[in-house]
Order: structure tokens, then C-alpha cells, then sequence
């Protein structure tokens, strides 16, 4: 497909036809999707030699930045069906990377924690992804984190309430 070439779906939908001087960012598109890649391929290797893939990190990943974490609440953040979250979490808590923990105040909700070997997994993944990080953001000088954190913030879903708020803190 060439870059002047619409998709057959942009070509039949209306709300995905570029609208006036609204072209396709194609340029940007691919560079996304390029930087996705390689950011979660890093993670992808290291995640490889313990057998699990994207969805065990992104469900390690919440689990060891919010303890507590309810699974109802995991599934909002993540957008996935409780049967594709039962698959993955089934792993982690056989694996003794995630534990699930009657809740306090509602023994009917299960609230999960990273283990101690979770915790590490999860480190060790955060700074594998850290150094792409830390590499692109020091070719950008000194104002680039902040601009990409602006950037990736505005690229959220407005409506997204179980995303992070903008200052980085947990929503309620």
C-alpha cells in the first residue's frame, strides 16, 4: 500500500476519511509503530526465557505498580475479557509472580500483590524499557521528557478513567 493509497476501511467510513488538509500522519503512524516494536520487544526477550508474553507483563506491570489491584478493577485498566485475564493470572499465581488475596473490607474480592519474585521481574522489565527510554530522551535534550510525556498523555483516551491521571497518580 502506498502512502497515498486509503485503506479499503478509511475508504468506506466516513469518520476515517481525512478530513480538509487532514491527511494521514502516515509518517508518525510508522514511527509508532516502530517504537512500539523495539520498546516492547526489549521486554518481549527477557520475557521469553520465563515462557510469558505482552499480556503477563502488562497484567505484572499494574499488579506491581498498584498493590491491591482488585481484578475488576485490572480489567478496566487492561480492556480485556476476564477470560483472556483468567488465562494470564492463572500463570503468574502458579508461577509465585502474583499472589490474589481475599480483600480486607470484601473477602468476595480478590485483591492482588506482586510476590517477591514478581516484584524483580517487574523491575528488571521496567529497566530494560527504561534505558530505550533514557536513550531517545537524551538525543532530545533537556525539555524532551517532558514533551513526551505530554505527547503520550494526550494520546489517551480523554474518557479513559482508568488510565493514569496526568500527573502520574493512581485515579481513584
Amino acid at each position: 500500500m502506498t502512502d497515498s493509497m486509503p485503506s479499503r476501511s478509511a475508504a468506506t467510513d466516513p469518520t476515517l476519511r481525512p478530513r480538509g488538509d487532514d491527511a494521514p500522519m502516515y509518517d508518525l503512524i510508522e514511527l509508532l509503530f516502530f517504537a512500539y516494536r523495539d520498546f516492547v520487544g526489549d521486554a518481549d526477550r527477557l520475557l521469553e526465557s520465563y515462557g510469558f508474553g505482552r499480556a503477563h507483563h502488562r497484567v505484572l506491570y499494574f499488579v506491581s505498580r498498584r498493590p491491591g489491584l482488585t481484578i475488576a478493577e485490572l480489567l478496566e485498566i487492561l480492556r480485556i475479557t476476564k477470560q483472556s485475564l483468567n488465562r494470564v493470572l492463572a500463570r503468574l499465581v502458579e508461577t509465585n509472580f502474583i499472589e490474589a488475596r481475599e480483600g480486607a473490607l470484601d473477602r468476595r474480592r480478590r485483591e492482588l500483590y506482586a510476590t517477591p519474585a514478581g516484584e524483580r521481574l517487574a523491575l528488571r522489565l521496567a529497566e530494560v524499557q527504561t534505558r530505550r527510554f533514557a536513550a531517545a530522551l537524551d538525543r532530545l535534550g533537556p525539555s524532551g521528557r517532558q514533551s513526551a510525556a505530554r505527547f503520550l498523555s494526550a494520546m489517551i483516551d480523554p474518557q479513559d478513567d482508568g488510565g493514569p491521571r496526568r500527573d502520574g497518580a493512581r485515579q481513584p
